[in-house]
């Protein structure tokens, strides 16, 4: 599936109001095309692709920052392409100066994704959860804004500004630059790290506009519930590695099932059915869409005998 320009400028308009609109915009983290189908099929109305599963999922590895924005875009472009709903993509830092943030804009609005994500630290970025992280002086992020905002052609794809400080410098210092980052001209603007309830409700109140929050595997299980983070005024929530930490989980467990048992007798208790299978990559659609394209070109060349 390859949504076309007017598509992709309707699914940035519904992130807009999905964001905007009074109910809690979830959106579960895809890893690569076949869990973004899943979490289409399971009813949500939002796709997060964070750098974090990407890394797990592209090279098997840990989150540092490893990774480069074509091979970001590509994986983006694939997971984009799989389904109909608007796909929110982790940026990282923007991937170097002024002039790699530009390229990183380019590069994800021609993948289709709906809005970008990227943060105020030091290139190359690391997981907003490990420890070492650093950031660049709040002009460095302003120049950042300031290219990302240049460089977009659609103006209805958001760029969300990420600051890191949080961690280093505390909850006023990452309010202080969430607001910044916004006269800069970012759409969103967030802290990372915000995740206890009077936190959370402080950033609502404090920084002037909606709130995306994170429930991250790598920040630990003790997460707000969707409808606390609702009563506290947030406006969305990512779960970049649910899915992926999910499906590692039912691979080993079915590797481990093969290995003891000697045969993938007991297979079926940890794998989706062939029939959920191919219901959920379209099997039946794509067919149909073959058969399409014979029959059609079968009767141009009648005719044109």
């Amino acid at each position: 599936m390859t949504n076309t320009v007017s598509e992709m400028t309707s699914l940035r308009r519904r992130f807009r109001a999905l964001v905007l609109a009074p109910e809690l915009l979830v959106m579960p983290g895809a890893y690569d095309a076949l869990s973004a189908k899943l979490i289409a099929a399971a009813g949500f109305k939002a796709v997060g692709a964070g750098g974090y599963a990407a890394i797990g999922s592209m090279m098997g590895e840990a989150d540092g920052g490893q990774s480069n924005v074509r091979d970001y875009a590509d994986h983006y472009a694939r997971i984009a392409g799989a389904v109909e709903l608007p796909v929110l993509a982790d940026a990282d830092t923007g991937f170097g100066g002024t002039g790699n943030v530009r390229q990183m804009v380019r590069a994800f609005e021609d993948a289709g994704v709906a809005a970008i994500l990227f943060s105020d630290q030091v290139f190359p970025n690391r997981c907003g959860y490990l420890p070492g992280k650093q950031v660049v002086p709040p002009e460095t992020m302003v120049a950042r804004i300031l290219a990302a905002v240049d460089a977009r052609r659609d103006p209805d794809m958001v760029i969300i500004a990420r600051t890191d400080v949080m961690a280093l410098d505390g909850l006023d210092a990452a309010i202080a630059r969430c607001r910044l980052y916004l006269q800069a001209g970012a759409d969103f603007a967030k802290p990372q790290g915000v995740d206890k309830a009077a936190d959370l409700a402080r950033v609502v109140k404090d920084v002037p506009c909606p709130h995306i929050a994170t429930q991250s595997n790598a920040a630990g299980m003790q997460h707000l519930s969707w409808a606390e983070l609702s009563d506290l005024g947030v406006a969305g929530v990512t779960l970049p590695s649910a899915c992926l930490f999910a499906a590692a989980e039912g691979v080993r467990r079915m590797l481990e099932s093969a290995k003891r048992n000697g045969s993938l007798a007991n297979m079926g208790e940890h794998a989706i059915s062939l029939a959920d299978y191919y219901r959920t990559v379209g099997l039946a659609e794509q067919n149909e869409r073959e058969q399409r394209y014979d029959a059609e070109a079968a009767r141009m060349v009648r005719k044109a005998e």
